[in-house]
């Protein structure tokens, strides 16, 4: 006797078509689904996977908006440590490092809707890292406009604009190490 044969299988599933067919490979034609696959249960897992796949991308696009929003914090403390590095004497270096710390937030601002169009969906309010972004560049700028009133190139008082009037008075006045008498 050969093996196998007169003995039951103990697993065996006969697939019959009730259209005569012993194929199973889709059951829009008739044909029964195997035992255990539920098409229903995996049209939900896909759909369920894809939501997943979709919540995710939000959260990621919404936490790499935040990131891009609090980008210009680091520029403002690299900016601040430099211009207090140029000290307060007008020269070349200390007036490029002050234009660029105007220039650089001016720019930014003008394209704020560049910057954040990766990050845009129907799911991401991007509103609120906009107004952040808008903020720190607006806080740069008044430091740029700071370090331009400490070295003196605001026009502050009316002498500086009418040549006719004396220039503003000194309040302070610094010696050396000895008293003046």
């Amino acid at each position: 006797m050969e093996k196998g044969k007169g003995l039951a299988r103990r697993w065996a599933v006969e697939f019959v078509d009730t259209m005569g067919s012993s194929s199973s490979l889709s059951s829009t034609s008739g044909i029964s689904d195997p035992l255990g696959f539920s098409r229903s249960s995996q049209d939900q897992d896909d759909a369920n996977g894809g939501r997943q796949k979709k919540d995710a991308e939000v959260a990621w696009k919404a936490q790499k908006a935040w990131e891009v929003a609090q980008a210009p914090f680091k520029n403002l403390l690299m900016m601040g440590f430099m211009m207090w590095m140029a000290g307060s004497t007008v020269h070349l270096f200390s007036i490029g490092i002050t234009f660029s710390a105007l220039w650089q937030p001016l720019s930014a601002l003008q394209s704020v809707g560049k910057i954040f169009e990766p990050y845009k969906d129907s799911k991401v309010d991007t509103m609120a890292p906009k107004l952040l972004f808008i903020a720190l560049n607006m806080a740069a700028m008044g430091l740029g406009v700071w370090k331009l009133n400490t070295l003196g190139l605001l026009p502050t008082h009316a002498s500086d604009w009418v040549s006719s009037l004396p220039p503003a008075r000194e309040i302070e006045y610094a010696g050396g190490g000895f008293p003046f008498v």
